[in-house]
């Protein structure tokens, strides 16, 4: 089967179309014939060789780990009723740059009719992620919250969602494009995080000694300078690391402010939690009132240049390989 694989560690170029012998449904889990798969920042990030701790991958590996497609067959211990079916499937971090892939039964959600499976795709990581964090954080109605990435693939949902919940919303995008449309989205307030008074101008717009609640998709000392726009008692996650880290808060700081701090590993799933979480972002799809927002689209074999658009950080929302 086809496949795109990165052969080692390095810039896009690595990433090179394969054949490599088809995945078979083992115990407990689907085969799915892979029609669309999603596309993260972090995943460039390890494929340069960055994060090994986190995500222990070696070359030559097949990244991607959520995707959208139809079931071709089951495992021994699987309803067959699953054939046929149009689902998404978190696969952990590898394996979805492919014709096929399998999956735990308990990680597979149905698509509903309606939803196309470039836009499943999109929220497999984004939605869930979104929802969880926005739990965590227990953003509440009537509260304002700042999105630090407002213009990206997590960022769109979160702006979305946060509105959805009643918040008040302030949004970070670079460029007067990008601001615009996460305006459209229904930010409150966006503040254009390339220029150079951005922490300043934020705190303008907050108002009321700032941010109920600050979610940080950038990381580094951007999220960093964020973290001083969170009113004493907030609460604060640093959730992305596109710039290479997490924002690097001090926890000392932290407690002397009241803030409750949460990164990444407050909103890591289990494979049933996760796929009850994508049921019902993808149920809001359904319903309209969730719009995953993806920039472009590239088959399979021109997965490299998916990456360096990703990496090249002028797109709105977030990209997603078609199979």
């Amino acid at each position: 089967m086809r496949v795109t694989q990165a052969v080692a560690f390095g810039g896009p170029e690595v990433l090179v179309p394969a054949e490599v012998p088809a995945p078979v449904a083992g115990t407990g889990q689907v085969l799915v014939a892979v029609a669309a798969v999603d596309t993260i920042f972090v995943e460039t990030q390890v494929r340069s060789g960055w994060g090994t701790d986190y995500f222990p991958v070696e070359p030559p590996y097949v990244p991607g780990g959520g995707i959208a497609g139809t079931v071709r067959a089951v495992g021994p211990g699987v309803d067959g009723a699953w054939v046929g079916r149009r689902v998404v499937a978190s696969l952990g971090f590898t394996g979805g740059y492919a014709e096929l892939a399998a999956a735990p039964v308990e990680s597979v959600t149905p698509i509903p009719d309606g939803v196309p499976f470039t836009d499943a795709a999109a929220l497999v990581h984004d939605g869930v992620t979104a929802t969880a964090l926005l739990e965590a954080t227990e953003v509440k109605p009537g509260e304002t919250v700042l999105i630090v990435g407002a213009s990206g693939g997590m960022g769109t949902v979160l702006v979305q969602l946060a509105k959805a919940a009643g918040a008040r919303v302030l949004g970070t995008a670079r460029g007067a494009r990008k601001a615009a449309f996460v305006r459209d989205l229904g930010a409150d307030a966006v503040v254009d995080a390339g220029a150079p008074d951005w922490v300043e101008a934020a705190r303008e717009a907050l108002g009321n000694g700032g941010a109920d609640v600050v979610l940080d998709g950038v990381g580094g000392q951007v999220g960093l300078a964020a973290f001083g726009l969170v009113a004493p008692g907030g609460r604060f996650s640093a959730h992305g690391a596109p710039t290479g880290g997490f924002a690097p808060v001090d926890p000392e700081q932290a407690r002397a402010r009241g803030v409750r701090l949460l990164g990444i590993e407050d909103v890591r799933l289990p494979d049933a939690e996760h796929a009850l979480r994508a049921a019902r972002a993808l149920a809001e799809a359904a319903a309209g009132r969730l719009r995953p927002v993806i920039g472009a689209t590239f088959p399979l074999e021109r997965a490299a240049d998916a990456h360096a658009a990703i990496e090249g950080r002028g797109l709105l929302g977030k990209v997603v390989l078609t199979v």
